[in-house]
């Protein structure tokens, strides 16, 4: 394992995660790092790497690979064995996407950053690689006392739609509609000396907030440089000691919990967020020590092999099962769409005023009877199905762009909003970006997604490209758990923010009720269907012999994914590309 920093600082640089233009980098306040984990077993080989920024993206993964194939062909890595995951700080630099929603308030794509951040992955992954020693792991977990501050359920009302919570969850009381669990892997060498550990804890790396303008790692990175410290200082270590704090289920969950009147939002234990982020990290790590110490003594020891999947499935068009539609038949997922909920912001940080809100609620709904109206009387059967499963799909969200077409409040040419561009400078740049001609190169968010299985033993780490409610991961975690018992597995870990991003994953109950979270579950009503349907789908393939199951992209040539770069080759991957295949085509013993 290894730990390799990635801090990025360009004064003005717009930070990722809160969406706002004015959150703009002014200075550090604490270094960014990427932390590799690289576990081999009987020749087979995984590494999970958790690094300090807001998400992974398809861009970035993708030249990850692209350069681990060209230029570290023996170490065996591929798309499929790769997991690049986030501890989802809202306080870095972003612009490191092709996708043009991520990019508004960057604003647009920013080079720096994406080789910045993924040479460091890579990096990581290197030095992890050389690092690797023969060890044992052990797996054990721990649940938070029910009075840690620790985190916060921030749509209660939707949480307690789900018919298993049973007993409503009182707003007061909201600390207890969350997964309160922390579960660990804690890595030893053969000597019984401690190398490192990786956690999986939901809560949102939201201490810090839009306010704040420099750079930090927020509450998990404050947790992994305690942990770091204290088991460096308590074993005399020389060799470093990497421990990270990774995501569970952290959709509906904040760190923040005391009702701050002057900035009309929440937020942590001090007025200082930097001091929120430092004690809820703190209690992070205090308890990650516990269960780090109790699984030298009663964890699971390990055992097994180590086996991995990677499908990739567009989720804007997944015909859902009726068993999950409660006998609802040709209900599908749609295109990526925003809704206005989204745009209003969480207790974390508002965005527009909800009189503003509903006014455009307004509109959205004239604008949603004028098209299914005009597609009923086209008479045109396939105009008239794509348009009513389109809303259907989404119902009943208020869509405010779809980020398929680049229809931005009914406007099919954003860049001739109404709306003027001194309004709102992510306005002027949707404008602008559209003019030119950026935001019909490539879908707005991505919608052929990545989705991920590793097998460690008898643990299971589903990699998820989004960020997924408390209870939506329970079901998705009993969704793959059911099947995967049969090889052994008995704990499935849920890892979001992993190798892409595409919004949110909510419960159908909760999607209806469309706050901020159901604004951003792109694919509509049945996106959780959807990957539980896809995971089981994988899930199902690893019970196979490996020579008989379906290929998906179980270990893809980096010539595979030639269409990632499609219409956005500033830097010229894909003639790098050509000539490598031509390279390898060659063969070793014909090269000059």
């Amino acid at each position: 394992m290894s730990k390799v920093e990635m801090t990025f600082f360009k004064e003005g640089n717009g930070m990722l995660g809160y969406g706002m233009h004015f959150h703009k980098i002014e200075g550090v306040e604490t270094p960014q790092f990427a932390r590799a984990f690289v576990i081999e077993s009987e020749g087979a080989k995984i590494v999970f790497i958790n690094a300090d920024f807001c998400f992974s993206t398809t861009y970035l993964k993708a030249r990850v690979i692209q350069q681990l194939e060209i230029n570290y062909p023996a170490l065996g890595y591929s798309n499929a064995n790769v997991m690049i995951t986030a501890q989802h700080t809202h306080s870095a630099a972003g612009g490191y996407t092709q996708h043009l929603a991520y990019n508004f308030t960057m604003p647009g794509f920013q080079e720096e950053v994406y080789l910045r951040y993924s040479d460091a992955i890579i990096e990581a992954i290197v030095s992890a690689d050389k690092n690797l020693k023969p060890g044992k792991i052990t797996h054990h977990k721990g649940a938070f006392d029910k009075d840690a501050e620790i985190c916060f359920n921030r749509s209660v009302k939707a949480y307690n739609k789900n018919p298993e919570i049973g007993v409503r969850v009182p707003l007061k009381k909201r600390h207890l509609a969350a997964d309160r669990t922390m579960k660990l892997l804690r890595f030893d060498d053969e000597n019984n000396n401690p190398i490192g550990s990786i956690n999986w804890f939901g809560v949102h790396t939201t201490s810090v907030s839009n306010r704040y303008k420099k750079v930090c790692y927020d509450n998990k990175g404050y947790a992994a440089d305690y942990f770091e410290k204290y088991l460096q200082n308590k074993n005399n270590s020389k060799d470093d000691i990497v421990t990270s704090f990774a995501q569970d289920a952290t959709g509906d969950i904040s760190p923040n919990f005391i009702w701050d009147r002057k900035n009309r939002e929440f937020r942590g234990k001090f007025e200082d967020d930097y001091e929120s982020a430092d004690y809820n990290g703190k209690l992070q790590f205090e308890k990650a020590r516990d269960i780090y110490h109790s699984a030298a003594k009663i964890g699971k020891k390990i055992q097994g092999g180590i086996d991995y999947m990677m499908m990739y499935t567009d989720m804007s068009d997944v015909a859902i099962d009726e068993f999950y539609t409660g006998g609802l038949k040709h209900e599908t997922t749609s295109q990526p769409a925003w809704g206005m909920s989204f745009l209003e912001g969480t207790t974390d940080g508002q965005g527009a005023a909800k009189i503003v809100g509903n006014a455009v609620r307004m509109v959205l709904g004239t604008i949603r009877s004028v098209e299914v109206l005009s597609a009923r009387l086209s008479k045109d059967p396939e105009r008239q199905r794509k348009v009513m499963d389109y809303y259907n799909a989404h119902h009943p969200k208020a869509i405010i762009i779809n980020h398929e077409t680049g229809v931005t409040a009914g406007a099919a040419h954003p860049e001739k909003l109404v709306v003027p561009g001194f309004f709102d400078p992510s306005v002027k740049f949707i404008k602008f970006a559209n003019k030119v001609g950026y935001g019909k190169k490539t879908p707005w968010v991505p919608k052929r997604l990545p989705l991920q299985l590793f097998i460690v033993g008898e643990i299971a780490i589903v990699g998820i490209p989004a960020e997924i409610t408390t209870v939506a991961a329970a079901r998705l975690r009993k969704t793959v758990a059911n099947v995967l018992e049969e090889r052994g597995v008995s704990e499935v870990i849920i890892s979001p923010y992993a190798n892409s991003y595409a919004g949110y994953i909510t419960t159908y109950e909760e999607y209806r009720l469309q706050l901020y979270e159901g604004g951003h579950t792109l694919f509509g009503k049945w996106t959780l269907a959807a990957y539980q349907m896809k995971f089981k789908e994988m899930a199902e393939e690893l019970l196979k012999a490996p020579e008989d199951r379906k290929k998906f992209s179980q270990k893809p040539s980096l010539f595979k994914m030639k269409d990632i770069w499609t219409g956005m080759d500033d830097l010229g991957i894909l003639a790098q590309l050509e000539e490598a295949e031509k390279k390898l085509i060659k063969g070793p013993d014909e090269e000059e």
